[in-house]
């Protein structure tokens, strides 16, 4: 049996976070964490300090050093079980007393100072490097990254192999591996800061900190999901807020015109979240209930078009529009018997919709007509054309196509003349999203280690921004998601915001 999720409550970000998270009853006054602890003989008390409106860290920390045989240091922390994924972005403040201070994510076995550990470091010069102590006791050894003074730091546990990811914000993560220790199955891990200085305090703050208890290594796809945080980021700053957060899958969240809701589907459903109020309410699809994630608005704002599996049409994906309130009896738009219909966007008319149509044996960009059913072919090739959207002004299709091997962004006139390439490097892109003032797009990158046709859930992925017209992307976002972070038109209307999903299991 199905449980909607209008009849659920939001998960508090002061709540049980994910499996294995031992909140204390102060859980509240630091946020994700449970609890935190100076670690060693040092000098001077340690402090965290949780800003909830922008959902940042400041830790502050004395410490001679982490290093050698033992460590001193202040740390904020869950004991986690199995594996993990935690990533922040850190900003040490001031110019510090010495120049290796070190802030970063810590991993230890007990909150002893000689403790096993793994530290994913950044050092107040810039260093980087994946420092672990392989026992109680032991020597502490390390792996450095070229990459100096990153400020996106990532450190993921896959059975007994540590990976620490590090980036200066915007540019591809550095990679580093440990994998001959063999740690506990339950950790201490949380943020770190040692002041390198036994008589110094410093503090460093952190910012879209993620703590993600990934997807089982053989969950099945489409059948197996877990929870999902609702974020919305500033464009200009790119810091992001979980504004809501479920232990199912919910997916494709978009902007109504007023700015005032989010859309997204979840089981089948369309849900209207409320910006203002974090309250979540059913939007009456009717008969179609077996919606995915590919619903869109009208550029007038009064309509939302949707692709729903009909029971009719033997399960095939098919189109309806239906009013922005609601409606009994959603409108069919693609004609019965033809195959799946994907659907991506309303044409700036309003008086047709672009989607991915499976037709004559292969996938390719149609557009039809919502008064009279008619169907045109706008793309032709034995590859897959996926994620079409116009701009604003009408003038350009945008989509993505891995004709040349791997999934690429692409633009063509709304006629299907004029195709040609925008991007150009190693990752999958998918969902082109343009802004309101036709100046960029959004849009999701999958490392190449994927099927070129093939968007998978639960995956570590990028969100990326470039201009419209073309040239170089910059990444926006780090996250792990995938299939139905970002696959409808995701701008606020004012262009200052963007909607997504990232996943992590969660507990109700």
């Amino acid at each position: 049996m199905i449980n909607h999720l209008k009849h659920w409550q939001p998960i508090s970000l002061g709540a049980v976070l994910a499996a294995g998270i031992s909140l204390s009853a102060h859980a509240h006054d630091i946020g994700q964490f449970a609890s935190h602890s100076d670690i060693g003989p040092v000098a001077h008390k340690g402090q965290v300090e949780f800003n909830a409106a922008e959902q940042s860290y400041t830790v502050s920390a004395s410490g001679k050093n982490m290093w050698g045989k033992s460590d001193e240091l202040n740390l904020a922390f869950n004991e986690l079980s199995g594996d993990f994924i935690v990533r922040a972005q850190v900003q040490f403040e001031g110019d510090g007393t010495d120049p290796h201070r070190k802030a970063g994510w810590d991993v230890r076995e007990s909150l002893t100072p000689d403790s096993a550990h793994v530290f994913a470091a950044v050092h107040g010069d810039g260093l980087s490097s994946l420092q672990f102590r392989p026992s109680a006791g032991d020597d502490t050894d390390e792996y450095r990254l070229k990459v100096a003074a990153p400020d996106v730091i990532q450190l993921e546990r896959r059975g007994d192999t540590y990976i620490f990811s590090a980036a200066k914000f915007g540019q591809p993560f550095q990679v580093t591996q440990v994998s001959h220790l063999t740690l506990a199955d339950t950790l201490y891990v949380g943020l770190a800061v040692c002041a390198h200085n036994a008589d110094a305090t410093e503090r460093a703050t952190f910012n879209n900190v993620r703590i993600i208890k990934p997807a089982d290594k053989d969950f099945t796809p489409y059948q197996d999901y877990i929870g999902s945080n609702l974020e919305i980021m500033d464009m200009e700053s790119f810091e992001r807020r979980i504004v809501y957060r479920a232990a199912n899958s919910i997916q494709a969240p978009n902007w109504t015109h007023d700015g005032a809701t989010l859309i997204f589907n979840s089981e089948g459903l369309l849900h209207n979240y409320d910006v203002k109020l974090g309250a979540v309410s059913e939007l009456n699809t009717g008969f179609a209930t077996n919606n995915n994630n590919d619903h869109v608005l009208s550029w007038d704002g009064q309509q939302i078009g949707i692709s729903h599996h009909a029971k009719e049409e033997d399960g095939r994906s098919t189109l309806y529009t239906l009013p922005l309130t609601g409606s009994d009896k959603p409108t069919q738009v693609t004609k019965p018997g033809v195959g799946h219909s994907y659907l991506h966007g309303f044409s700036p008319d309003d008086k047709s919709l672009i989607f991915t149509a499976d037709r004559q044996g292969q996938y390719d960009i149609y557009s039809v007509d919502i008064a009279t059913g008619k169907e045109t072919q706008l793309t032709n090739t034995k590859t897959l054309d996926d994620g079409s959207e116009y701009s604003p002004d009408g003038s350009k299709i945008y989509f993505n196509s891995n004709r040349t091997g791997t999934m690429q962004l692409w633009r063509m006139a709304p006629d299907g003349s004029a195709q040609e390439q925008l991007t150009f490097d190693r990752y999958n892109d998918w969902f082109p999203h343009v802004s309101p003032d036709g100046k960029n797009i959004v849009f999701l990158s999958y490392m190449d280690d994927i099927d070129s046709g093939d968007h998978p859930f639960y995956r570590h992925v990028y969100l990326r921004q470039m201009p419209a017209s073309g040239g170089e992307p910059t990444i926006i976002a780090y996250l792990y998601g995938g299939q139905g972070s970002i696959n409808v038109p995701s701008w606020s209307p004012d262009g200052k915001r963007i909607a997504f999903i990232s996943n992590t299991k969660l507990t109700q």
